[in-house]
């Protein structure tokens, strides 16, 4: 396994839309084995296989270390989508990988229901609340190419422009490897 570089607000990848998964090969769960690496060295709870330069439309999630989620376990979701969501709506704070130092409060869907993949390839359908939901609907904004600053009021986006300049600049401290900027 591999510690992957994480690649930060203004690189070009997160603002695509990635591309499908055709297959799960030997290749792709090397990916997905990086990723959970480089996502536990990185102390994040979920990453995008964008977030570290893979244009597929995949991410994983382990919660474990959240309150209430001790027997959680690790999970791949290849081609997800949702499928529906709840019109009760939370307001969280939320942190990202790709945007290092920065947090900022989001409002999402309480309950979500995603149908994908599992590493088998059987589609599966998940319901999904609480803090699953929203590490969910977060990861899944990276495929389609959204961040943070497109979740949140614009006043907030216009007081976080400073901080997301530091960012795209590399001008920011963490424990894990960022990509170079081009």
């Amino acid at each position: 396994m591999s510690l992957l570089p994480v690649t930060v607000y203004g690189d070009s990848i997160l603002r695509k839309t990635v591309s499908p998964i055709l297959s799960v090969d030997d290749e792709l769960i090397k990916n997905i084995q990086d990723m959970f690496e480089t996502m536990r060295y990185a102390r994040g709870i979920g990453l995008a296989a964008n977030q570290v330069s893979l244009n597929k439309k995949m991410f994983v999630i382990d919660l474990k270390g959240i309150e209430g989620y001790d027997d959680f376990k690790p999970m791949v979701f290849i081609n997800p989508e949702i499928v529906e969501y709840s019109d009760e709506l939370v307001i969280f704070e939320e942190g990202c990988l790709s945007l290092p130092e920065l947090r900022a409060d989001v409002e999402r869907s309480e309950i979500i229901k995603i149908k994908y993949l599992d590493t088998d390839e059987n589609e599966q359908i998940l319901e999904a609340d609480d803090w699953l939901a929203r590490v969910i609907l977060h990861e899944y904004d990276h495929l389609i190419g959204k961040m943070i600053p497109d979740r949140v009021d614009p006043r907030l986006k216009e007081k976080l422009k400073g901080d997301l300049i530091r960012i795209m600049k590399r001008e920011v401290n963490t424990d894990y490897e960022i990509t170079k900027r081009v």
